[in-house]
């Protein structure tokens, strides 16, 4: 037997490694956030909305295992939310790269926005990022977290849209 027949995994394994893999990336921010005391900014919020939102699609792809035809809906679901969330990781890294001149102005607290500002409004400023967004908190081979979470994104995009070839 071929070493690739003995690993290769089921579409409903992957999208449940894949719902884990959201699950150690909301915890690392929840981590960081009571752990480490680092305030995540309206960016980092929107990429952990983005995280749960793709980690959810694909445990429900998991625990519903589908057909062949459904699988592709899930996968390309699973990729679209993994692909909304890199774009919000890519601004944040561009934000980040700002010369200190050009970084936008930082807003009020997002609890703040929530209670003073229209929803649709509060959900504007917060994919639009602030000056809070361009601090760089914590890095890792000197990569800033939002890159590491854009990293994340295209992996988990790769492994749900991959998953339309791996059924029979």
């Amino acid at each position: 037997m071929k070493l690739i027949n003995m690993i290769k995994f089921t579409p409903r394994i992957w999208f449940f490694l894949g719902s884990l893999g959201c699950v150690f990336l909301l915890s690392m921010g929840a981590y960081f956030q009571f752990g480490q005391g680092l305030e995540p900014c309206p960016l980092c919020i929107s990429q952990r909305l983005a995280i749960f939102l793709t980690g959810l699609v694909l445990l429900i792809a998991a625990v519903h295992n589908p057909l062949h035809s459904v699988i592709n809906r899930y996968a390309i679901s699973g990729a679209l939310t993994a692909l909304g969330g890199a774009s919000i990781s890519i601004r944040h890294v561009w934000i980040q790269h700002l010369p200190p001149d050009q970084v936008p102005e930082c807003k009020p607290p997002l609890e703040y926005m929530l209670e003073n500002f229209p929803l649709l409004d509060t959900l504007k400023l917060m994919l639009s990022g602030t000056g809070d967004c361009a601090k760089v908190d914590w890095t890792m081979f000197g990569f800033s977290m939002p890159a590491w979470t854009l990293v994340a994104f295209l992996m988990l995009a790769t492994l749900s849209f991959v998953q339309i070839w791996n059924h029979d």
